[in-house]
């Protein structure tokens, strides 16, 4: 199969499920402005012909229509061109919601995976940096328009003579050699630049970013960066001036071809307009079609070239829409009960397109209402096995049940809305401080109460608005800034609102202050009420509060058991780990 049709064909079945107008608007556009230069190309032949007959009420009457059926055309160009900008951006909105939504379908694990992160990034270059959406759907809409002018003007040279048709052709053969001279030129260029570019990019990006600023005036790291900075600048253009020498020379031989065809073309339509003694229109005619047809043709190299070059930069665009959607599997039972067992039997996982193994043969039973400490060193597998729980992974072997059933045999939207969880790298949005703890419900009361619950009602009434203050200056001035705490304590809040019957908690207290994280610890319980709550955290503290603590030591469990008995055996990780922090603390 070829690349590049398979890259336009995939591109185009997904631009038209995403927005059907915008082609439509293409297609009448193309013809309407073939017409008008085909016509175009005829009309001064009609105009001299009358004038050969000397009727010169007939010229003129002729002369009108033409300004008159020009000034239609135009009339209809004009309009089209306004709908084709306006349709371009609607399209464009709507490829990037519906790349947006594909994203939200594919398997979780594209989106931890080196490969897909620099794919990710790739296709983001092509759209940001080089307009790519815009640039294929402007060279569809002209190669279409321009396809169909060349027909009909090809057409009417082949009536005049076939040698007419040949001399153009071989023109043509020549312009698409330089053309693709160029081509492999650019190709080779862009392969190379975009290397330096990306990075040229990340060192813009964070010598603007102004959270990096104190960073920059206490050390020497800023300088660093403007002189990686300034080399790439300078790396960058040395390119751009290499390639620049090259395309001016092939842009010169591309002129003198012209204007040798162009004097072939005049040779030839006047030496049969003198011997077959053709009228001055017919010369006229011939003379304007293969000048049009030379333009146009000339034209359609170029667009040609920006579309392969499009097609190019669309490659890994086309292949993230090119991913599998993450199906459905098993029974797809509705999860409708509360969470009474979970259990892990016998599990092992790698990540993808990893020979590493993360967790090897991990076994072990939740019941409901019991409170898990999870501990172990850095890169033990902790979140990876709460990853798991999410369904945002798969096991590589083993099983994963809730009340006895398959995880993956119930219904991922019911499933889903039976857990809560605060990762590591939570988020919080432009919204306000009520939207990001209850989402699209209205319930204000309770989204105080559980916002009390967690530490943040001093915060709420220092502010003008209250819990209906904007997060972040981002889109609005008027919004408010939070610590890294408060923002914790948002994201705990969100977690505890929702009305699930497990709830995940991954270093929830990271980035509180030593009070806040004592008033978390001694009313954890009363915050998780009756639920069943599974807690990953590095101060071992928090083990304390917790019914039982599973030890992951290497991606195996080395324990699994209260804190009290953990304690007495003093040779293993659980003690060492806790007592290496407790002794921090006795001093």
């Amino acid at each position: 199969m070829n690349k590049p049709n398979h890259i336009f064909r995939k591109f185009i079945s997904f631009a038209y499920s995403a927005y059907k107008p915008y082609f439509y608007v293409v297609i009448f556009k193309a013809i309407i402005t073939s017409a008008l230069t085909i016509f175009n190309a005829y009309s001064l032949s009609i105009v001299i012909g009358t004038l050969e007959k000397a009727d010169y009420k007939t010229s003129l009457m002729v002369g009108l229509i033409i300004i008159l059926i020009n000034l239609s055309f135009n009339f209809l160009t004009k309009l089209f061109n306004r709908l084709l900008e306006v349709e371009e951006k609607a399209m464009n909105e709507a490829i990037h919601r519906k790349i947006t939504a594909k994203l939200m379908k594919v398997p979780f694990f594209y989106l931890e995976d080196p490969y897909y992160l620099d794919l990710k990034e790739r296709a983001k270059f092509a759209l940001e940096n080089q307009s790519a959406i815009s640039r294929f759907l402007n060279s569809v809409a002209e190669l279409l328009q321009l396809i169909i002018t060349l027909l009909g003007l090809f057409t009417i040279m082949l009536l005049f003579d076939y040698l007419l048709v040949i001399i153009l052709i071989v023109a043509v053969i020549l312009h698409v050699l330089m053309i693709s001279t160029s081509l492999r030129t650019q190709k080779k260029f862009y392969g190379e630049i975009i290397t330096i570019n990306r990075k040229y990019g990340y060192y813009l990006t964070s010598l603007l970013d102004e959270k990096k600023a104190k960073d920059y005036r206490m050390y020497s790291i800023g300088k660093l960066l403007l002189n990686k900075f300034s080399y790439l600048g300078s790396e960058t253009m040395l390119y751009f001036k290499r390639l620049l020498v090259k395309m001016g020379i092939i842009a010169t031989i591309m002129e003198i071809i012209k204007y040798i065809e162009m004097a072939f073309v005049y040779s030839l339509v006047a030496i049969k307009t003198i011997v077959n003694k053709l009228p001055i229109s017919s010369f006229s005619l011939y003379i304007s079609t293969a000048l049009t047809f030379s333009t146009s043709v000339t034209r359609l190299i170029d667009v040609g070239l920006n579309y392969l070059q499009t097609i190019h930069f669309l490659t890994p665009f086309v292949e993230l829409i090119e991913l599998k959607e993450e199906r459905e599997t098993g029974k797809q039972i509705p999860f409708t009960n509360k969470v009474e067992t979970i259990e892990f039997e016998h599990v092992t996982f790698s990540y993808p397109r990893s020979k590493e193994i993360i967790l090897n043969d991990i076994t072990f039973k939740i019941s409901r209402g019991e409170k898990i400490s999870i501990v172990g060193l850095n890169g033990a597998g902790k979140t990876t096995l709460v990853k798991l729980l999410c369904r945002l992974y798969k096991p590589t072997k083993g099983n994963i049940y809730i009340n006895g059933t398959s995880i993956y045999d119930y219904e991922f939207e019911s499933y889903i809305n039976q857990i809560s969880a605060v990762f590591q790298d939570y988020k919080l949005f432009a919204y306000t401080i009520k939207e990001n703890i209850i989402n699209n419900d209205n319930d204000e009361e309770a989204a105080y109460n559980v916002a009390h619950q967690v530490g943040l009602k001093e915060k709420l009434a220092s502010l003008p608005n209250g819990i209906n203050s904007l997060y972040t200056k981002s889109y609005d001035e008027g919004g408010i800034e939070l610590s890294g705490g408060e923002s914790q304590k948002v994201a705990i809040a969100r977690a505890l609102y929702r009305d699930s019957s497990l709830v995940i908690l991954d270093e929830p207290t990271s980035a509180l202050d030593p009070l806040a994280e004592a008033d978390i610890y001694q009313n954890f319980n009363n915050l998780v009420q009756d639920k069943t709550a599974i807690y990953i955290s590095h101060r071992m503290s928090s083990s304390v509060f917790c019914d039982k603590i599973l030890v992951i030591d290497g991606g195996t469990i080395s324990d699994y058991d209260t804190h009290k008995n953990l304690m007495t055996k003093t040779d293993s990780l659980y003690y060492k780990l806790f007592m290496s922090q407790a002794k921090n603390y006795q001093r």
